[in-house]
């Protein structure tokens, strides 16, 4: 976990499972009973890529026995990731719900916390530890406002007032996003006239609306790609300066998909349609593009490929799609669909 939390094993919590029925069995599910219902808390869990835990932050955060405690007790409720600043400079980036916990197969005292399908959500800013010198987290402030140093700073799992809740989540998920986002381009658009651009929903009601987190996913992965399409390298953007690229969830949330960045492909209008239709995937290798020969006309792949068929990486490579996504993709959508409605190239679309 880096400098910061060199060891999620070394912290508080005594590791005993205080109330909890003993767990039978590699991968037992630790059920939300043991969650203490109505006693719910909100957590922040530290990340790191490339640790020896085995987090996917969108699926499951891989913990040791000291936190089974706290993490027990935020089954059924949100949580927040955040990477150490030692580790790298992301801060607080994304939210979660986690569902339930299990031992972690083959690995005695690990247990592995699995988040909630579809409720993974990027930050649409980073969101650093401190704000203005002073920490986002009350357990983190001196009496004076200053940072502590060591103890709890050191944590991987930490519990969160609703309050810091809100507030970070507020800070790297602004409540105005879908406005901010319809006047990006056109500062004179007419939106939200039919509702008080003052109105704030819940944050939680905003976490979970479809239509906030679409325009949130969106942002992210154009921004990963840099607004260029990563199958035919373009980047096209209208007479207002609006890019025309758009993002393409490659496991759909309703198939247990997340709005993870590395759920996405920034794809033009045409190629989304045709990868969303099983007519073009990715190998496995992670960066030739497949594309459906017997539905596809070459003129067409010559038309809408980059040269050399790979897939342009993102800007990050943390942010590539996760090879697990592209497995689901090319098994259950590639070369499956039946075409029943006109393509678009036969429409003189490019």
């Amino acid at each position: 976990m880096g400098a910061e939390t060199p060891a999620r094993v070394q912290v508080e919590d005594t590791g005993k499972a205080t109330g909890a029925r003993s767990l039978t069995g590699k991968g037992a599910c630790i059920c939300r009973e043991f969650g203490f219902p109505g006693e719910m808390v909100k957590l922040v869990l530290l990340h790191k890529a490339n640790s020896i835990y085995d987090d996917e932050p969108d699926s499951v955060y891989d913990f040791p026995r000291a936190y089974l405690k706290a993490v027990r007790e935020a089954v059924g409720d949100w949580v927040i990731y955040y990477e150490p600043v030692k580790a790298g400079p992301r801060g607080y980036f994304a939210v979660a719900r986690i569902s339930d916990i299990i031992e972690k197969p083959g690995t005695d005292g690990r247990y592995l916390a699995r988040i909630e399908p579809g409720s993974f959500l990027p930050f649409d800013r980073e969101i650093p530890r401190l704000l203005e010198g002073r920490p986002l987290e009350t357990a983190l402030t001196e009496p004076d406002g200053s940072p502590k140093k060591g103890g709890a700073v050191q944590r991987a799992v930490r519990r969160l007032p609703e309050s810091d809740f809100a507030r970070i989540v507020n800070l790297g998920l602004p409540q105005d996003l879908e406005r901010m986002e319809a006047m990006r381009y056109d500062p004179k658009a007419p939106v939200f006239q039919d509702e008080a651009l003052t109105f704030e929903r819940p944050v939680i009601e905003r976490l979970t609306r479809r239509p906030y987190r679409d325009i949130a996913f969106r942002r992210k992965v154009r921004e990963a790609y840099g607004h260029r399409c990563a199958m035919s390298g373009l980047q096209l953007r209208n007479g207002g300066g609006r890019p025309e690229v758009q993002a393409a969830h490659v496991r759909p949330i309703e198939q247990r998909g997340s709005d993870s960045v590395r759920n996405g492909l920034a794809l033009s209008g045409t190629l989304h349609w045709m990868f969303d239709r099983g007519l073009i995937s990715v190998a496995d290798d992670c960066a030739t593009i497949l594309i459906s020969r017997n539905k596809v006309p070459n003129e067409v792949v010559d038309r809408l490929i980059h040269p050399g068929g790979k897939l342009i990486p993102p800007l990050d490579p943390r942010d590539a799609p996760h090879p697990a996504n592209l497995d689901w993709h090319r098994e259950h959508v590639f070369g499956q669909a039946v075409l029943d409605e006109a393509m678009p190239w036969d429409q003189g679309v490019s």
